[in-house]
C-alpha cells in the first residue's frame, strides 16, 4: 500500500503546490490558499520517507508498516485534502483503497443477503485475486497502475471543476 501512499503524496503534493501559487490557482480556478505551498515541503519528506520505507523493504517484504503507520499516513493524507480544499479529489486520489473497502462491503452484505453465498473468493480485493491464481507481486503492481491512473484522473479534473 505504501505504492499507493507514494502516488497519493505525489498527487496531493502538487496540487498543494499549485494552491499556494496565486498565478496557477487562478489559471486553473482553485482556491489560492497562501502558505499552502510551503507544505509542499512536508510533503517532499513524506515522499522521502515513504520511497525509503520502499526500497528498504522490496519483496519479499520483512517489515510490515502496521495500523500505526498506515492510519497516520491516511491521515496527513485527508488534512492535506482538507487544507487546500479538494476533499473530494481525495476520494478519486485513493480510488484503490475505496476499492478495496467498497469489495469488503459487498462481500458482507451480499453474504448475509443470500444467507451464505459470496461475491469475491475472500474480501478485500486482492486476497480474491490472490486467491484466483495472480502472483502477490501481479496485484500489487496492477493496483500501483490503477492507482497512477486514479492519481492522473485527479489531476486532470483540476481544470474541469
Amino acid at each position: 500500500a505504501t505504492g499507493l501512499v507514494i502516488m497519493a503524496v505525489i498527487a496531493l503534493g502538487i496540487i498543494t503546490y499549485l494552491s499556494g501559487r496565486a498565478d496557477w490557482s487562478e489559471y486553473l480556478g482553485i482556491p489560492f490558499i497562501r502558505g499552502s505551498g510551503e507544505l509542499t515541503v512536508f510533503v517532499l519528506a513524506l515522499l522521502g520517507a515513504c520511497v525509503g520505507f520502499l526500497w528498504f523493504n522490496a519483496h519479499p517484504a520483512e517489515v510490515f508498516m502496521g495500523d500505526a503507520g498506515s492510519l497516520s499516513l491516511g491521515g496527513v493524507l485527508s488534512i492535506l485534502a482538507i487544507v487546500v480544499k479538494k476533499e473530494v479529489l481525495l476520494f478519486i486520489i485513493g480510488g484503490v483503497f475505496i476499492l478495496e473497502e467498497l469489495s469488503v462491503i459487498v462481500q458482507v452484505m451480499y453474504f448475509k443477503a443470500t444467507k451464505g453465498k459470496r461475491v469475491f473468493r475472500m474480501a478485500p480485493l486482492h486476497h480474491h485475486f490472490e486467491l484466483s491464481g495472480w502472483k502477490e507481486t501481479k496485484v500489487v503492481m496492477r493496483f500501483w497502475i490503477l492507482g497512477g491512473l486514479f492519481a492522473i484522473i485527479a489531476l486532470s479534473t483540476l481544470k474541469i471543476q
